[in-house]
């Protein structure tokens, strides 16, 4: 017994030798990476999109107080099908969960890139991982506009195409994300313009703005960046 308390004596002081040491040499101790006090943000653009779309919202989040290291935007093909696209956006958020080291970010999309958004949260696991999802100027039902564009990811905007149907089917906002729309009455690219409404989102009605102008009204970044808060 006196030779095990013995030990256990001595263990302690090393410890508290390493410790002390430690403390006099100003070496930093491993700590836990501490969660990110909000969501970082990946934004997804549309067909024939690129990240430069974003550049009004990009700064505009710059001056509410968002880092650049707190958001990211990419360019992709936007020929392929929204199937493989989803793949890039879910490459593109386990990228930034790690930079971040966020447990969920929130995805601002544009146009098209609402659905391979859609679709990476419905079928790539993207419920877990993503908290606020915002579509401005979404096809979430369609455009007649696609009827005339011939590529994969436009066959697939087309009304009543398979991919809609089966991106539709069932619940349109499922899993536990907050879903957001912006949609104008005088989007020329989204017809019929209430395309954009999912069932079970919060759906907002903007001014009279073109597909494009969306992109760049002070007022949809006012309730976009409200939304994501």
């Amino acid at each position: 017994m006196h030779i095990a308390s013995t030990i256990r004596r001595l263990g302690m002081a090393a410890i508290t030798l390493v410790a002390t040491a430690t403390a006099a040499l100003g070496i930093a101790t491993p700590q836990a990476a501490a969660a990110p006090a909000r969501d970082p943000i990946l934004f997804v653009h549309g067909w024939q999109g690129s990240a430069s779309n974003w550049d009004y919202m990009w700064s505009r989040f710059l001056g509410a107080g968002y880092s650049a290291g707190e958001m990211a935007r990419f360019s992709y093909d936007s020929s392929q099908s929204n199937e493989d696209i989803a793949l890039e956006v879910k490459a593109q958020v386990d990228a930034l969960r790690a930079k971040t080291g966020a447990a969920k970010v929130d995805i601002i999309t544009h146009s098209m890139g609402g659905l391979n958004s859609r679709w990476y949260l419905k079928n790539l696991d993207g419920l877990n991982f993503v908290d606020d999802w915002v579509s401005i100027g979404g096809p979430n039902h369609g455009t007649d506009v696609a009827n005339g564009c011939l590529d994969a990811s436009c066959e697939e905007m087309r009304p009543g195409s398979a991919f809609l149907a089966e991106l539709n089917n069932g619940d349109e906002t499922p899993g536990k994300v907050n879903y957001g729309t912006w949609w104008s009455p005088c989007d020329e690219i989204i017809n019929p313009d209430q395309s954009t409404i999912l069932s079970g989102a919060t759906n907002t009605q903007t001014l009279c703005l073109s597909h494009v102008g969306l992109l760049s009204s002070s007022p949809v970044f006012d309730g976009v960046r409200d939304f994501v808060k």
